[in-house]
């Protein structure tokens, strides 16, 4: 998850400057306490707080201890096991859920993320705390195909609302990537009880559109928490629906923004073609 929430797709701020490149143009080894300093100020700021050999990322972190403190909420809801198991985690920002993965005994993880700046982040992380044999590839969140196999659990925290097109995202994990469990997360704004939702309504009755808790994704034109990344914000129930929609059956709300769901059939899919990115055109 990255910034006041999430990995975004891509952000010019965290371009890697001339300045630093002389910092971060080293083996990925565990360095001694004042070259971890440098080379931690030198990928700043930092989203994840990790305690890299008693020092932390980002001390001054507005969450505190980030993402560990909301990971201890709901870990209860994942496989204590992951022996043998395959991990995909999307938006990986500086690594805290796949080293975490790692630890349950994940037997490959590959962590990918569209920013740079995060990969070399997750990759001194995973250095200094001995994750040695994680995959760290840069990649679009929309060209997950390219990737070519499936894995046991996907993690996807905190990149919905910095995604232009977010329901193609989810569309393409599912067609992709995913094989059982997704593990979603999404900031969340609007009401938090959804509405009873009907199956179908008649074309005059407009009167549940006004419902707060009918499922809806609040569209940021410009910035929000003074990000431009953030694009879609959905309520409660937009983010449930979104899910069934891709085929995810939720299994467990695993903290107030956090879903634990199955890879099942997506609904429709008999009159609907697979998601496909770039789409592809009729032959010339």
């Amino acid at each position: 998850m990255g910034r006041p929430g999430g990995s975004s797709e891509r952000d010019d701020r965290h371009m890697i400057t001339e300045e630093r490149l002389d910092l971060l143009d080293r083996a990925h080894a565990p360095p001694g306490e004042p070259e971890l300093r440098k080379r931690i100020e030198a990928l700043s700021p930092w989203f994840h707080n990790l305690n890299l050999g008693g020092v932390w990322t980002a001390p001054d972190h507005f969450l505190g201890d980030y993402p560990g403190d909301k990971f201890r909420r709901f870990e209860s809801a994942l496989p204590a096991d992951l022996t043998g198991k395959s991990v995909l985690d999307l938006g990986c920002n500086a690594g805290f859920y796949s080293m975490a993965m790692k630890e349950r005994g994940a037997a490959r993880v590959l962590a990918v993320d569209a920013d740079e700046r995060y990969l070399e982040q997750a990759r001194l992380a995973a250095a200094v705390l001995g994750h040695k044999d994680i995959e760290f590839r840069r990649m679009s969140v929309y060209d997950v195909a390219a990737i070519g196999e499936r894995f046991d659990v996907v993690i996807f925290m905190g990149v919905l609302y910095h995604l232009r097109h977010p329901l193609l995202a989810l569309d393409l994990i599912h067609a992709h990537v995913a094989d059982d469990l997704l593990v979603f997360q999404s900031l969340q704004r609007g009401s938090g009880e959804p509405a009873i939702i009907e199956q179908d309504y008649p074309f005059e009755e407009v009167e549940p559109f006004d419902e707060p808790g009918y499922p809806k994704l609040h569209f940021i034109e410009r910035e929000y928490a003074h990000d431009w990344t953030n694009w879609w914000i959905p309520n409660r129930a937009a983010a449930e629906a979104m899910l069934r929609a891709s085929g995810f059956e939720i299994e467990a709300r695993a903290d107030e923004d956090v879903y634990v769901c199955r890879r099942t059939t997506v609904p429709y899919a008999e009159w609907e073609e697979p998601a496909v990115y770039p789409r592809r055109g009729p032959a010339a």
